[in-house]
């Protein structure tokens, strides 16, 4: 039972990380003139890059740390200091979107990199690979990895369901809860790092 509520933490965690309102807005921006299989088809290919850039930098952060002779504490703190600014220019979001070209292929770049996999998700999910102590909790965390990535997917596959729930407003007020969450999340981040680095 406690390995099931630290995969829906871990994946939850991670699934805000992913700023899903900011994604979801801009995802509705640039596929305005899409068709319903374009849509779906790039929904799809943003998830798997997703996935697969979080999958490398969880598996591999260990060795990334060992080349530049990062410690994990520092890097805590680096990530939690990063994902703060994330909250911040989430909470102070407007309502101007950028203009994406018709033909432009959105799915990697912007929407999997930065706007899912920016620099503090990224040092995030570097941090949770590190700090994993056996095969165990590495599992646990790719599973909930691949739980968060699903999690876009279907954000971005309902996206005109959700914006005739929630209305421009509604996605406006969840980009704003969602940059409170954060702030908590980068709080505790940093905080575990200052503490374990005093020790």
């Amino acid at each position: 039972m406690e390995h099931i509520q630290n995969l829906f933490s871990e994946a939850f965690k991670l699934f805000a990380l992913m700023t899903p309102p900011a994604v979801l807005s801009a995802f509705l921006s640039a596929s305005k003139n899409y068709t319903s299989a374009r849509k779906k088809a790039a929904a799809r290919k943003t998830a798997v890059a997703v996935f697969i850039i979080g999958a490398v930098l969880y598996f591999f952060g260990n060795s990334i740390f060992s080349v530049f002779g990062f410690t994990l504490d520092a890097f805590r703190i680096g990530a939690g200091s990063l994902l703060f600014l994330t909250a911040v220019s989430l909470m102070n979001e407007t309502a101007g979107q950028p203009v994406f070209l018709p033909d432009e292929d959105i799915s990697v770049v912007p929407l999997a990199i930065p706007l899912c996999m920016g620099p503090a998700s990224i040092g995030t999910v570097m941090v949770m690979g590190a700090s994993a102590c056996d095969a165990e909790q590495m599992f646990t965390g790719a599973l909930a990895l691949l739980a968060a990535s699903l999690g876009i997917y279907a954000t971005l596959h309902f996206s005109e369901a959700i914006k005739r729930v929630l209305g421009h407003t509604g996605i406006v007020v969840l980009s704003k809860l969602t940059g409170l969450l954060l702030a908590a999340i980068a709080a505790q981040v940093v905080f575990t790092g200052v503490k374990s680095f005093l020790r």
